[in-house]
């Protein structure tokens, strides 16, 4: 099966096919599936895509991820019941999605933004530097709602507020990120320290860029850990076959 990387929800379409595969016995209870490179060449997709696919499959239950060892197929009468909805949206999705519309709110706001907006927003740049990772967090989310809550519209408000709130009603868009881990406080901190100044300075050319370079290197961030993840567990499988070749050599 062939598939372009079009449409932003090609997981779904590799999720259906695999669960057909298995449904059909073509992978029994026990049978590995093919390695990540296999899949992507099977259905004309990044590794990222074939990630999300699997997270997906791990959370209905139908496959289990062995660190090491790869991905196996489990016994579907135990299969977890999540719900489609739950697997609805992607962490690739939403940050697309944000970059998208986050970097033109940037824009609005810098024509709008009054002293108060401003001064909170220097107030949560301190926060951002918190050791601990869940108050950074809330400043970051708090950061770019604020941004938004500049721009006097609710429905800005409201849609900015709910993208950063689908990855935790999401269980796969959380999954993504939490494999994904800390984005880096030094490069948030100069990121949103840019998108800060542009604000300061009035520039909606500028306050679009630093907004949209910004997610770009959180979706570039997302990529490389899911890309480190595989290579990481072909180097692991590789050393695995070298213990056991070197076993039958003694």
């Amino acid at each position: 099966m062939q598939t372009g990387e079009q449409g932003g929800k090609l997981y779904r379409g590799i999720v259906e096919a695999i669960r057909a595969d298995i449904a059909s016995g073509i992978y029994v209870p026990g049978s590995r599936l093919p390695a990540e490179r296999d899949l992507t060449e099977r259905f004309g997709v990044s590794r990222p895509t074939i990630r999300e696919a699997m997270i997906a499959l791990e959370m209905l239950g139908l496959v289990e991820a062995r660190k090491g060892s790869g991905v196996f197929v489990l016994d579907s009468s135990v299969a977890a019941a999540a719900g489609e909805a739950e697997l609805d949206i992607g962490a690739f999705e939403i940050i697309e999605a944000r970059r998208l519309l986050e970097g033109e709110v940037a824009a609005v706001a810098a024509t709008e933004i009054d002293e108060a907006h401003l001064a909170e927003l220097r107030v949560l740049m301190a926060q951002m530097d918190d050791d601990d990772a869940a108050a950074a967090e809330a400043a970051d989310r708090r950061f770019h709602i604020c941004i938004a809550e500049a721009t006097g519209n609710a429905v800005i408000i409201a849609a900015v507020t709910d993208f950063w709130d689908m990855r935790f009603r999401s269980p796969l868009a959380r999954e993504v990120l939490r494999k994904a881990g800390s984005l880096g406080t030094q490069s948030r901190l100069d990121e949103h320290g840019r998108i800060l100044r542009a604000l300061e300075a009035r520039s909606p050319v500028e306050a679009r860029a630093a907004m949209r370079d910004h997610l770009n290197r959180v979706i570039t961030h997302l990529l490389d850990v899911t890309e480190t993840e595989a290579v990481e567990r072909a180097r692991a499988e590789t050393a695995q076959r070298r213990r056991a070749l070197a076993r039958r050599a003694v």
